[in-house]
C-alpha cells in the first residue's frame, strides 16, 4: 500500500483518489448533470488492494466511523449496492490514510493496536 501509491506526494484527497482510479467520472450533456462511478484511469494494483483492505476494515473495525457510514447505506439500500458501496468505502479508507500518515489524523473510531 505505501509503496504503490501512499508514498507520493499530493496536493488534495481528490488527486490521492484520481491516482488510486477511485475518482468521479462526471458526465455532462447540456443541462445533464451526474456522476458515471468511478473512473478506473489509475493504479490498478493500488484500487484492488483497497477493495480488498475496505472488506477486511467492515470485519475488523466494527465500531469505526467508516465502518458504520457503509453499514447504514447498504441498509439504506435494503443491502443491494454491497459491491458499489464498498467501492465508495475503499476511496474513504485511502483518503483517511493519507491524512493519517501527512497529518497524523487517525481515523474516528478505529482501534489502532502495536504490532
Amino acid at each position: 500500500l505505501w509503496s504503490e501509491g501512499l508514498s507520493r506526494h499530493f496536493d488534495n484527497r481528490r488527486q490521492v483518489a484520481a491516482y488510486a482510479g477511485l475518482a468521479a467520472t462526471p458526465w455532462k450533456s447540456g443541462a445533464i448533470d451526474h456522476e458515471q462511478g468511478v473512473s478506473k484511469s489509475g493504479n490498478p494494483t493500488l484500487r484492488t488492494t483497497l477493495v480488498q483492505m475496505a472488506w477486511l476494515w467492515v470485519r475488523h473495525q466494527p465500531q469505526s466511523a467508516l465502518t458504520l457510514w457503509f453499514k447504514e447505506r447498504v441498509k439504506q439500500n435494503n443491502g443491494r449496492l454491497k459491491k458499489t458501496m464498498i467501492v465508495a468505502l475503499a476511496r474513504k479508507l485511502l483518503v483517511a490514510l493519507w491524512k493519517y500518515i501527512n497529518a497524523g489524523v487517525v481515523i474516528e473510531g478505529a482501534i489502532m493496536t502495536v504490532a
